[in-house]
């Protein structure tokens, strides 16, 4: 026993660290109440009286989603939200952010097939602003994303539809709010070891627990070496995530929370694929899926680290302050992009094989800095009058956010034979020519109070943003001194909702929103700022929860319909030379989606989700040939359902198995922009997947397979020169000690 304390003592003290920031308002009331869910755990694995093993998952089906920031539950939010728990990605073995939302309504991944560097999310038809922990992250101008590793994060809230009130800078399609793992005052903690195709190795581990009564603690880390779908790649990740809450007073704390990851990616991702031998016939023979269209010397370098605080201090039980702040800061280089870039050339007569063999490829050099400053102070509070409750919150928010991006750029330097790659050496390029150089500071002022009288739930939600942008000129020599422009907008958003929530779980809701979104970035026709966009949504559904049916039925379901309009949308076009945005007139998306999430006798776990998307370009006055065309990698339709099921009693007690099916419509590549670009459907796809596990106290040994049958399929065509393979089935393997 001496021992045991001595070790978990060691354990503590290297989660030590402090650092980051944390969960929106009253998420930390969990913390206090019920340690698991404070720290995003509750997988439990028993062995009963009669031998019987139970695998208990009690956050499975989630309750609340932090990004509302207040206590609000879920069914009572006049907004529609997906929350992917730890205990659903624990389960189902999700490794990213891509895969989490496989089985997620109105929100879509893995566009580009298996790249692990970023998090290509959708969400109805939109890229969502990516937070951590309640605050905004220092996103690429390129990709808008950042890729940190789902392992860190005990939750991912999905908030769908306009959220400037409580947020101000927030896309059409909503948020993706990711929440670092939390100390817990009980020890515990896991060792986790994945192995599978493609080479994949994983080691990961977190641990947590009291260092002393005021003091928990606890150490995330991770360290991943894997191939991609193609040749001569290798991708490796290191990322760990301490954190640390220091216990002031019995109603005073601060919980200190940060990350850091690196991540090395050598032979790119497979590189851009012409639609000849992809999605369409090419006289020569389909064009493999494991053919690298990069260079084995391409070079893909990024570190990434957060750290900050929250402090709540409560004054009562009906009042509340709590300060969020981080500072956060991102880098990426490529000095070394070999790659597809061109398509086939014509290096003997078109009419003949050999047309179709040889591509161009360029050397595509980048590199990024994105720094920030973020913080995000309120006071809450939940007080009656007469038969009238009110939980309001009143805040301002502040975030400061600098840019600097380069690129070089040596075109047409060598030709590759598709069917028989020859790779040469080749070197690194300078980053010669200046892509963004931004620096944007944002006030927000924002209230919000829900009025409860009876069944009926008024939600009333205000902000006021004031933002400011100095941009320098972009594709200028990046050795030269800047012109700057300088821009300055202010603006009023506003939500009203109102639910009314019955007594068997059954609560229709309705709500109209507005958003203000400042983009970083500059417009690839004009060279100037992209200017704010401008949402308005209309948004009706029902809820249900499962609270009148008995305590071993955990469920959750939603129907929502909704009409999306936005003006000054950004399109980012995926061009054969670098990516730019352009700025159009006014877009619309419609459409409905369903979502269930269940867990039913601590056996079956189900995941079943549809959503309908209908987008469609209204105006684009700098880019009349966007009209009319859908946006890209919207799909119309997306159907998905998962079931597992654990067997508690016999022989087989603990072995369980699983299985899901994902429908996804095809969807257009890109918009003709500025570059006329032809508009391309990739394949719709039905992918099957599968999974075996056995459960026994204290250990899970599972087996995942995606794509199971390795369907082929192209998931984007952005030009007929621009392709991307759908993800190769991926098996993986995966042994859990939990302690």
């Amino acid at each position: 026993m001496v021992r045991f304390q001595h070790v978990r003592g060691l354990m503590l003290a290297g989660a030590a660290l402090a650092a980051a920031q944390a969960a929106p308002l009253w998420a930390q009331d969990q913390t206090v109440t019920s340690p698991d869910q404070g720290s995003g755990e509750s997988i439990k694995t028993i062995k009963g009286n009669n031998g019987e093993i139970i695998v208990t998952a009690k956050h499975y089906v989630p309750s609340e989603i932090t990004a509302n920031k207040s206590d609000i539950p879920l069914i009572q939010t006049p907004q529609s939200e997906s929350v992917i728990t730890r205990d659903q990605i624990d389960l189902l073995s999700f490794v990213d952010l891509q895969q989490a939302v496989r089985y997620t309504a109105g929100v879509g991944g893995e566009n580009y097939g298996f790249d692990p560097r970023y998090d290509f999310i959708t969400v109805r038809g939109f890229t969502p602003r990516q937070y951590v922990d309640g605050l905004a992250v220092p996103n690429t101008t390129t990709f808008d994303s950042t890729g940190l590793d789902l392992y860190l994060f005990q939750s991912v809230d999905i908030l769908k539809g306009p959220a400037s009130v409580l947020y101000g800078s927030a896309p059409p399609g909503g948020i993706l709010n990711e929440t670092l793992r939390r100390p817990s005052s009980s020890f515990g903690g896991e060792v986790e070891v994945k192995g599978g195709t493609h080479d994949f190795k994983e080691f990961a581990g977190t641990v947590t627990g009291a260092a002393t009564p005021f003091l928990d603690l606890r150490m995330t880390a991770l360290y991943r070496d894997t191939s991609l779908d193609v040749d001569h790649t290798d991708d490796k990740r290191v990322a760990i995530a301490p954190s640390a809450t220091f216990k002031i007073g019995p109603d005073t704390k601060l919980t200190a929370l940060a990350y850091y990851q690196y991540d090395n990616n050598r032979g790119g991702s497979g590189g851009f694929v012409p639609e000849a031998g992809s999605l369409l016939p090419n006289p020569n023979g389909p064009i493999s899926r494991s053919t690298n269209l990069d260079d084995p010397n391409y070079l893909f370098e990024r570190r990434q680290y957060g750290a900050g605080w929250e402090f709540d201090q409560r004054f009562s039980s009906a009042l509340r302050f709590v300060s969020n702040t981080k500072w956060s800061h991102y880098h990426e280089n490529t000095p070394i992009g070999e790659y597809d870039s061109g398509g086939f050339v014509n290096t003997t007569d078109p009419s003949l094989p050999n047309y179709y063999r040889t591509v161009t490829q360029s050397n595509y050099t980048f590199g990024e800095k994105v720094s920030s400053f973020a913080t995000d102070n309120r006071l809450a509070a939940d007080v009656a009058t007469g038969a009238i409750r009110h939980k309001a919150i009143l805040g301002v928010d502040y975030r400061n956010v600098f840019n600097d991006a380069n690129y070089g750029f040596d075109f047409g330097n060598r030709t590759l034979d598709v069917y028989n790659p020859v790779y040469a050496p080749v070197a690194e390029f300078p980053e010669s020519t200046r892509y963004n150089e931004q620096r944007v500071k944002q006030t927000g002022v924002y209230g919000q109070d829900q009025v409860n009288y009876d069944k009926f739930y008024l939600t009333l939600s205000g902000r006021y943003d004031w933002v400011r942008a100095k941009t320098a000129a972009p594709y200028t020599p990046a050795a030269s001194a800047p012109v700057y422009s300088f821009q300055k907008n202010h603006k009023f958003t506003y939500r009203v909702g109102l639910s009314y929530v019955s007594d068997n779980g059954v609560a229709p809701y309705i709500s109209y929103a507005t958003s203000f979104e400042p983009v970083i970035g500059t417009n690839a026709i004009t060279g100037d700022p992209l200017k704010p966009t401008s949402v308005k949504q209309i948004e009706g559904g029902v809820k249900f929860d499962a609270r009148g049916l008995p305590d071993y039925i955990k469920l959750f379901a939603t129907v929502a319909g909704f009409d999306i309009k936005q003006r000054n949308f950004v399109s980012t076009q995926v061009t054969p030379t670098i990516n730019v945005a352009t700025q159009g007139g006014e877009v619309e998306v419609y459409g409905g989606e369903f979502e269930l999430v269940a867990r039913l006798y601590d056996q079956l776990s189900i995941n079943i989700a549809y959503s309908y998307n209908h987008s469609k370009v209204l105006s684009a006055p700098a880019e009349p040939l966007d009209v009319g065309y859908p946006l890209p990698v919207a799909p119309k339709n997306k159907a998905t359902a998962f079931a597992d099921y654990t067997f508690k009693n016999g022989f087989i007690a603990g072995f369980g198995f699983g299985a899901g099916v994902r429908y996804t419509s095809a969807t257009t590549g890109a918009v003709p922009g500025p570059f006329a670009t032809p508009v391309i459907y990739g394949n719709s796809s039905t992918l099957f997947d599968a999974m075996l596990h056995y459960d026994m106290p204290g250990w899970r040994f599972s087996v995942n397979a995606s794509n199971l049958f390795d369907k082929r399929f192209v998931a984007r065509c952005a030009s007929t020169v621009q392709c991307f393979f759908g993800a190769e089935r991926q098996v993986l393997g995966t042994i859990t000690k939990r302690f």
